[in-house]
Parts: structure tokens; C-alpha cells; sequence
């Protein structure tokens, strides 16, 4: 039995929806769906910045890589037996014919120990001149070159947002003179400094026996010195530089007029307002950084020898260049899309979050 309008009661205000079907329930009109976008749901700043980072097709791409090559580092030496300093060896016996292997291929004696019901993982890129799993090599210096990236990055964002926002917001002379101390760190020459600091330091310090510090080495300390001490200058006069516009709104002098400190005036309401720089730098910073240790590496001021670095895998593979010219392609890949990743998503960051960009 179909449903039936109820009987209007005649002192009912109810609306008799028989008569008025016809033109109260239209479809909306184009300029009517336009003014419902303009009336959508309130957003942050945040989440506005990353619906619009995710329908970037590009930052997607590179969030999908970082991920995957973030997901290897972290879970490869849990499935892969072998270790980075670890020459390879057969029931305790030292593999001598393990030197150079092509990926996925066994030495003859692993052959032999295989065909007597034995297991073997196997080399995914080979093994180097002295018998050792190119794989998890690649993989442990792929874990330093992006440790090195993101700790460099942080003490530039660190020190340069300290730096940037005071001069920019105390301005006149305190920002003159703070400015001309940037501009002498801008032309000390780093690869240098770097130079002196690891013969210094190898001299002075002295590390413990197994520690971190001895694994790094003096060369690794005097790169994360040199980025705290020069690498912040370009942070920081971002930073400076959009203080500077800030502080003439008039929110910041009414915090002023009712008596608020300087450190929170910068802590609540000037910085807010720079996060789109601070996140876009950074993201930038930290490719910059890994090329850098890359490229340190590659001239032998990295890392010391047995932990690997990416930079230094490269050079190592430039004697056997033609012969084995996977263990070349191997670590330049790596550096490639860990690098290529990290740009893409610092323009995707400031395409979405930089707000002179917007439509």
C-alpha cells in the first residue's frame, strides 16, 4: 500500500508538501553550488597545506619512495644475516672466493655448502673487494647519509630561527650588526674548515673504544661543527626577513601596548605566522645536507672507514669501475632518489604551505 500524505489539520501551520513538490525541491543551481564551496567546513593551516600537498602528484611520488627506501634501512638488517664489517665466512671458515661477487650469484664454497643441504641468503648487489655484503652496506650508509641530513638540518633550523628572529624583530642596529657577522660567515670557505677542524679534533679528542663517536670519526664531527657554524646563515636571514614584514601588523603592536614580553611576542604570534618558511626550508635543507656528506664522503672526509657512507661506497667503486660497474650504480642510485625525493617534496611543501602561492 503506498504511503499517503497525512490530512492537514486546518489550524496546523505544517506546510502541505503536495502543493509545493513542485518548486521547493529544484536542483541547485551552478552559482548556488559555488557559493556552497565558498560556505565549506573551516580548516586549519595545517590541514589545508597537506590536502594540498596530497594532490600533488609529484610530493605523493616522493612520500611513496621516501617511504619504501625508509621502510628498507630500518627493516633489512632484521631479515639480511649478514652485518656491515662482516667478512663472510662458511661454518667458521673464512670465504676467501666471496671477493667481487655479482648480485645474486654464491662463491664456490657457498655452492658446496648449499649442495650438502645447507642455506645461504643471498648477496642482493654482490659483495666488495674484501668479502662483505654490498647490500647491507649500501643500506647502512643510506642510514647514515639521511641521519647526517636530518640532524644537519635541525641544528640549522635551530640556530638559524634563533639567530633570524631576533635580529629581524629588535631591528636597527642589533639587526645591522648581526647581518654584517652573516655576511663574514658567508665567505669562510667550509670545505676548508672541515679540513682543519678533523686535523684538529683528531689530535685533541679522544673516543672511547666501540662508541659512536669513534664509529663517526673526527671528519663527521667537524661537518656537524661547520653546520652549526656556518650552514644557518641562509635560515636565518629567511627568517629575518619575513620578521621584518610581521612586525608591522598590528596585532604585534597591540601584544606590545599591553605589556608582552619580547620572547613571547616572537613565541606566540611571530613565528606562527613564518611556520610556511620554516617547514619549506628545512625540507630543502635536508637533500642539501646529504649531498654534502655525500660529496665529503666521496673525497674521503666522511665517515670512518668500516661504517659506510653513500659517498664513500661511490668512491670506493671508482677501481673497479670497469669491471664492476654495479657497485658504482648501486650507492649513485641511492643518493639520486633519496635526494631527487627530498626536493620534490620540499617544492610540493612550498607549493602548499607558501601562502603567496595560493590562488
Amino acid at each position: 500500500m503506498e504511503d499517503k500524505m497525512p490530512k492537514k489539520n486546518p489550524l496546523s501551520a505544517q506546510l502541505n508538501l503536495s502543493k509545493f513538490n513542485s518548486y521547493m525541491f529544484q536542483k541547485a543551481s551552478d552559482e548556488e553550488k559555488r557559493q556552497q564551496d565558498v560556505m565549506s567546513e573551516s580548516t586549519t593551516f595545517f590541514k589545508d597545506g597537506m590536502r594540498k600537498l596530497f594532490k600533488n602528484p609529484l610530493a605523493v611520488l616522493s612520500i611513496i619512495l621516501l617511504g619504501l627506501i625508509l621502510f628498507i634501512i630500518i627493516f633489512a638488517p632484521m631479515i639480511v644475516p649478514y652485518h656491515y664489517e662482516e667478512i663472510l665466512s662458511v661454518d667458521g671458515i673464512r670465504d676467501k672466493g666471496a671477493k667481487n661477487l655479482a648480485p645474486f650469484t654464491y662463491s664456490k664454497l657457498e655452492q658446496q655448502y648449499i649442495e650438502n643441504g645447507g642455506s645461504r641468503f643471498p648477496h642482493i648487489f654482490g659483495t666488495d673487494e674484501q668479502c662483505r655484503d654490498y647490500f647491507i652496506r649500501v643500506v647502512y650508509g643510506a642510514r647514515v647519509s639521511l641521519l647526517v641530513g636530518f640532524f644537519a638540518s635541525i641544528i640549522v633550523l635551530i640556530i638559524g630561527m634563533a639567530y633570524g628572529s631576533v635580529s629581524g624583530y629588535l631591528g636597527g642596529t642589533v639587526d645591522l650588526i648581526m647581518m654584517r657577522i652573516v655576511d663574514v660567515i658567508y665567505s669562510l670557505p667550509d670545505m676548508l674548515i672541515i679540513i682543519l677542524l678533523s686535523v684538529v679534533l683528531q689530535t685533541v679528542l679522544k673516543f672511547s673504544p666501540g662508541s659512536l663517536f669513534e664509529s663517526l670519526g673526527t671528519n663527521m664531527i667537524s661537518l656537524f661543527i661547520v653546520f652549526g657554524l656556518l650552514y644557518w646563515v641562509g635560515m636565518a636571514r629567511l627568517i629575518r626577513g619575513q620578521i621584518l614584514s610581521i612586525k608591522q601588523n598590528e596585532y604585534i603592536l597591540a601584544a606590545k601596548s599591553i605589556g608582552a614580553p619580547t620572547s613571547r611576542i616572537i613565541k606566540k604570534h611571530i613565528l606562527p605566522n613564518c611556520i610556511s618558511v620554516i617547514i619549506i626550508s628545512t625540507a630543502l635543507q635536508i637533500p642539501s645536507a646529504i649531498f654534502t656528506e655525500s660529496y665529503l664522503s666521496f673525497v674521503g672526509l666522511g665517515v670512518q672507514a668500516p661504517m659506510p657512507s653513500l659517498g664513500s661506497l661511490a668512491n670506493a667503486a671508482r677501481g673497479g669501475l670497469q669491471s664492476y660497474p654495479y657497485k658504482l650504480l648501486f650507492p649513485a642510485l641511492a643518493i639520486c632518489l633519496i635526494v631527487l625525493s627530498l626536493n620534490l617534496l620540499g617544492d610540493g611543501l612550498r607549493d602548499a604551505f607558501d601562502p603567496k602561492l595560493k590562488k
